[in-house]
C-alpha cells in the first residue's frame, strides 16, 4: 500500500511536475506567440504605415499631377480666350475704321452735293440774268428770239438753196451745150 501511495504521490507528483513542465512549456509557447503575435502585429502596422504613407504619397503626387495638368489645360484655356479676345479687338478696331471712313466719305459727298446744287442755282441764276440781258438788248422775249431765229433760219435756208438750184442748172446747161456740140461734131 505504501507502494501504491507512493505511486500514487508519484504519480501525483510527476502529474503535478508534468503539469507545471507543462505548464512552464505552454507559458513559453503562449508568451513567443505572443511574442510573435505583437511582432506580426508590429510588422503589420509597420506595413500598414509604410502602404499608407506609400498611398499618401503617391495620392499627393497624382494630387499634384491632377493640379498642374489642370493650371496647364487653363492656362491653354486663358490663352485661347486672350487670342480669340485680341482677334475680336482688331476686328472690332477695324470695323471702327472702316466706319470712320464711310463717315468722311459720306460727309465728303454730302459737301461736294451741296457745292453741285449750290453751283446748279448759280449757274440757273446766270442763265437767266444772261437771258433777262439779252431780252432787254435786243428788245425781243425769249419766245420772239426763238422766232426771229427760226425765219432767220428759213431765209437763210431758202436763199441758200436757190443758190444750189442755179448752180445745178448751170452745171446741167453746160453739160448739155457740151454734149450738143460733141453730138453736132459726130454727126
Amino acid at each position: 500500500m505504501l507502494t501504491v501511495i507512493i505511486g500514487v504521490v508519484a504519480l501525483a507528483g510527476g502529474f503535478a511536475g508534468g503539469f507545471l513542465y507543462r505548464k512552464k512549456v505552454s507559458e513559453k509557447e503562449i508568451s513567443s506567440a505572443e511574442e510573435e503575435g505583437r511582432r506580426i502585429v508590429n510588422e503589420a502596422i509597420r506595413n500598414a504605415e509604410s502602404k499608407k504613407k506609400e498611398a499618401l504619397l503617391e495620392a499627393k503626387e497624382e494630387i499634384l499631377k491632377s493640379r498642374t495638368d489642370y493650371e496647364k489645360e487653363e492656362k491653354s484655356r486663358r490663352a485661347d480666350l486672350q487670342r480669340q479676345e485680341n482677334r475680336l479687338q482688331q476686328k472690332e478696331e477695324n470695323l471702327d475704321r472702316k466706319l470712320e471712313t464711310i463717315e468722311k466719305k459720306e460727309e465728303s459727298l454730302a459737301q461736294k452735293h451741296a457745292a453741285m446744287e449750290k453751283e446748279q442755282e448759280e449757274i440757273r441764276t446766270i442763265k437767266q440774268s444772261q437771258t433777262a440781258m439779252l431780252e432787254k438788248i435786243s428788245g425781243f422775249t425769249a419766245d420772239e428770239a426763238k422766232e426771229y431765229l427760226i425765219q432767220q433760219v428759213e431765209s437763210e435756208v431758202t436763199h441758200e438753196t436757190a443758190l444750189k438750184i442755179k448752180e445745178v442748172e448751170s452745171r446741167m446747161k453746160e453739160e448739155c451745150e457740151t454734149r450738143a456740140r460733141e453730138v453736132v461734131a459726130q454727126a
